[in-house]
């Protein structure tokens, strides 16, 4: 990409906005808290559920918004929803408190959603390099995976007994942390033309509707990634710790593993431009697809074998990691620059649609145990890699 346009500068704020952003010290020890708090696995994925229901409520009005008022004031008034809902924690001793968290965290998330693919393809356009959506979006993505190493290390070690205390510091130390994005979100720009959007708020919404009739590949692209997100990512990453302290690995222990996932993840985000200059785009959904399915279905037969867990868990953090980019640039390629946030955020209706029926269903499932949970999460991913991708065209 080239160097002194916006989109490089957006590109560098935003990789430094989502490195001190995703500072959650308390995930390494995330499922064990919730055990040690009264949640079991069904209420886990409750948990999960209420966050979607936040996701469900928020997507269309704060695409709307990014549209009408741009990104930058989008990503700030997130932020500020995104500690609040953190350090609720602190206080969630009661199952409705975790689900008012996670319902809050949901909305936050969504004033993110759609809004900073919307910025950085406009960006990207202004130096006519938009077809480097996906490289942009790996090189920010990567940041969350540079600050969990630390993160995830550091996190095991002060929660090593598992002790209130040591929870509450871990949720102080991330709201901190997180506090520095505001700061930072002060030095994007928004490209010419965004957040300029001031027609009638329900044209809109169904210019979005439009864009998505017009080219229904979009959707159904979509359907294939988030059917094998839900199970391969937002299922199975809740229950990583507790897998492998099932497994025999200490708890002070489980921070390394998955600071090396981590690692993983930073270089297999930083090239994406690389694998998708040599494989098709569309190849690259299928392959992960179909291993995505191949990892849920060993998860439940052989998660307590921990050479078997710790190779699978590889294998899926592979899979999170290179689906979402390569899918943003083949959809960002048709969606129009005047309503681009807006109908992104009209796709992810139907991905927490999604997750509410996958996690409610899945949490009947669960209270048979995990092998139960696992199969009927690979069946959903099965279903998703066989969803059929098409190129798209302008």
């Amino acid at each position: 990409m080239k160097k002194g346009t916006l989109a490089s500068q957006n590109i560098r704020v935003l990789f430094w906005a989502e490195l001190f952003g995703s500072v959650r010290f308390l995930q390494p020890v995330l499922a064990l808290f919730y055990f040690s708090r009264g949640l079991d696995e069904a209420y886990i994925l409750w948990v999960l559920l209420f966050w979607s229901t936040g996701v469900l409520i928020g997507e269309v009005p704060t695409g709307m918004f990014a549209d009408r008022y741009g990104a930058k004031l989008s990503f700030m008034i997130g932020s500020i929803l995104s500690i609040v809902s953190h350090g609720m924690l602190i206080w969630a001793y009661e199952p409705w408190m975790f689900f008012a968290s996670s319902l809050l965290s949901g909305f936050a998330v969504t004033f993110f959603s759609g809004a900073d693919e919307a910025l950085i393809y406009e960006s990207l356009k202004e130096s006519n390099e938009e077809n480097m959506l996906d490289r942009a979006l790996g090189i920010i993505q990567s940041a969350q995976f540079v600050v969990m190493v630390f993160v995830l290390i550091l996190g095991a070690i002060i929660a090593k007994d598992l002790t209130d205390e040591q929870f509450i510091l871990l949720i102080v130390l991330g709201v901190v942390f997180q506090s520095i994005q505001i700061v930072l979100l002060f030095f994007v720009k928004n490209p010419t033309g965004q957040g300029n959007y001031r027609e009638n708020p329900f044209k809109q919404v169904k210019e979005g509707m439009l864009a998505i009739k017009r080219a229904p590949q979009v959707l159904w692209m979509f359907l294939n990634i988030t059917l094998v997100f839900i199970p391969t990512a937002a299922i199975f990453d809740n229950f990583n710790d507790k897998l492998l302290s099932d497994a025999g690995l200490p708890v002070y222990l489980i921070g390394g593993v998955l600071a090396g996932l981590s690692i993983l993840s930073f270089f297999v985000s930083r090239s994406i431009g690389w694998i998708t200059s040599r494989i098709s785009r569309i190849t690259v959904l299928y392959v992960t697809g179909g291993m995505g399915v191949f990892g849920l279905l060993f998860v439940a037969f052989y998660r307590e074998t921990l050479w078997i867990l710790l190779f699978i868990m590889v294998l899926l953090r592979f899979v999170r990691t290179v689906r979402y980019p390569v899918y943003a640039q083949l959809a960002n390629d048709i969606i129009p620059s005047n309503v681009r946030a807006t109908t992104i955020s009209l796709l992810s209706i139907i991905d927490s649609v999604c997750d509410l029926v996958i996690f409610s269903s899945v949490a009947g499932i669960a209270v048979f145990g995990f092998e139960k949970m696992f199969l009927a999460a690979a069946a959903i991913a099965l279903i998703g890699s066989l969803l059929p991708i098409r190129p798209v065209t302008r």
